[in-house]
């Protein structure tokens, strides 16, 4: 139900910071350029500046729902702050049409002394209710803060569950035009979490817009229609959310892979020259120079990222028989094959697969680990493919097989290929991640046997008369 009317608008927005060493330098900055002013002498300041962020600018319309990505201090909270007025920006503008609802830092709002009753009615005077109205919602929002008698206990005895479980619940009954959250349902439980995402889309069906900010990827990916990226106050994305999604993953794995680099170098110059214990000793070019598994992966596929070394060829999917196919069905064996290429001699790899389907949920992920674990749980001294030893120029194909018990839809496959420094996923950089890898899609015989829904639990049913 989106519209075209713009309901948030962010015009190259930037917020600037004044850091002081000292409240020496502080006193200073207040009281010395005037005087400076005043004498003719050139002025001097006494501060560094942050600008936390740096030329933000999108529009939500009404009935749209934006996610907003980025790692801590990237100026997520500090633009919803903007946004919603609490925060004046340094250089640019946001406009916000409509009643504005957000969750922010937690708790925020409250009145610490006053019962959960008192602050439904606090909250939802500072919305522009009057207290009739709140009134009329009153018993919708304690049902749906269910926190019972603690409605009338002081809200600084709460749990951060129980607050956030008020707090949203007085926002979403009131029904915003506008809803903002930041992070603030992550500490609710799994149930709630549940209630409140289907609340969300029910509100955001009827014409709400949705900012929304999540480290949950999946929650991102499923809950907004469009995403923005910022990393260090700036603005590195925007556009459709699996896009954008795809680009965080990208930027989270360059960032990991910059400061492991950075400790092994570390570790090397402490050293002075490096042993073969710094570095995986059995990683070498085909051509026998050194060659560690870090450093930049030569893919540019904008749907691929990783350190390089060994690659992801190709990804296709087979029937029972082994004949590449497409489509199946219910109870057919689905076999995924994946196609691998080594520039390097190394061992303790995974290959391993991600299933989604077209709404993008994750349904299922699993690879060679995960067998290995289990079997060296069995066995320690259990064959196992993390221990196999990979030569430098060799190609290696993993099928990885199921039944599949999938429902009606289209799917997509991820595949991914990992070094796994100990057998537990603890240690893992990634060597290739390709999204896209492959599709399939999934059919029903409704004559012959039919289910609802994403997947089939294979149920049974049985019956007996009961005497009377």
């Amino acid at each position: 139900m989106c519209s075209d009317e713009v309901v948030v608008h962010v015009d190259a927005v930037s917020k600037r910071y004044e850091m002081y060493e000292t409240p020496r330098d502080r006193m200073k900055q207040f009281v010395l350029p005037r005087i400076r002013r005043a004498v003719g002498m050139r002025e001097r300041e006494y501060f560094r500046e942050f600008w936390a962020l740096r030329d933000v600018a999108f529009d939500v319309r009404r009935g749209e729902s934006v996610g907003i990505l980025g790692r801590n201090g990237s100026g997520k909270s500090t633009l919803l702050q903007i946004v919603t007025g609490t925060l004046a920006p340094t250089q640019g503008r946001a406009l916000v049409k409509g009643r504005v609802a957000a969750l922010l830092e937690l708790g925020s709002g409250f009145n610490p002394e006053f019962t959960g009753r008192e602050n439904v009615y606090l909250n939802a005077a500072l919305l522009g209710f009057s207290r009739e109205e709140v009134d009329q919602k009153f018993d919708a929002i304690a049902a749906f803060a269910d926190i019972g008698d603690h409605l009338d206990q002081p809200v600084k005895t709460y749990s951060s569950g129980m607050l956030v479980r008020l707090a949203f619940a007085v926002q979403v009954q009131v029904e915003p035009d506008i809803l903002i959250v930041d992070e603030a349902l992550a500490v609710g439980d799994a149930l709630f979490q549940k209630r409140c995402f289907q609340r969300i889309e029910k509100l955001v069906s009827g014409g709400m817009s949705l900012l929304f900010v999540s480290h949950d990827q999946e929650s991102i990916r499923t809950l907004t229609n469009r995403c923005l990226l910022l990393s260090n106050g700036r603005q590195l994305d925007w556009g459709p959310s699996s896009s954008v999604v795809l680009n965080y993953r990208r930027l989270l794995h360059e960032e990991e892979a910059a400061y492991f680099t950075s400790i092994t170098e570390m570790l090397k110059g402490e050293a002075g020259n490096a042993s073969p214990a710094c570095a995986p000793a059995e990683a070498e070019r085909a051509d026998g120079s050194p060659a560690p598994l870090g450093g930049t992966m030569a893919n540019s596929d904008r749907l691929a990222f990783g350190d390089g070394g060994v690659r992801v060829v190709s990804v296709t999917t087979h029937n029972g028989q082994g004949e590449g196919v497409n489509v199946f069905y219910p109870g057919d064996r689905l076999r995924i094959r994946v196609l691998c290429e080594s520039q390097v001699t190394t061992d303790k790899l995974s290959v391993g697969v991600r299933i989604r389907n077209k709404e993008g949920v994750k349904l299922y992920s699993w690879g060679t680990l995960n067998q290995d674990m289990q079997r060296l749980a069995e066995d320690a001294g259990a064959t196992t493919f993390w221990r196999r030893t990979v030569r430098a120029g060799e190609r290696f194909e993993v099928e990885l097989e199921c039944d599949c018990a999938l429902g009606v839809n289209l799917y997509e496959i991820q595949a991914s290929i990992s070094h796994e420094d100990t057998p537990d996923y603890l240690a893992q950089r990634m060597l290739h991640w390709v999204d896209e890898a492959a599709f399939f899609q999934v059919l029903m015989k409704k004559d012959e046997y039919f289910f609802g829904g994403v997947l089939d639990m294979r149920m049974t049913a049985t019956w007996q008369a009961l005497a009377d």
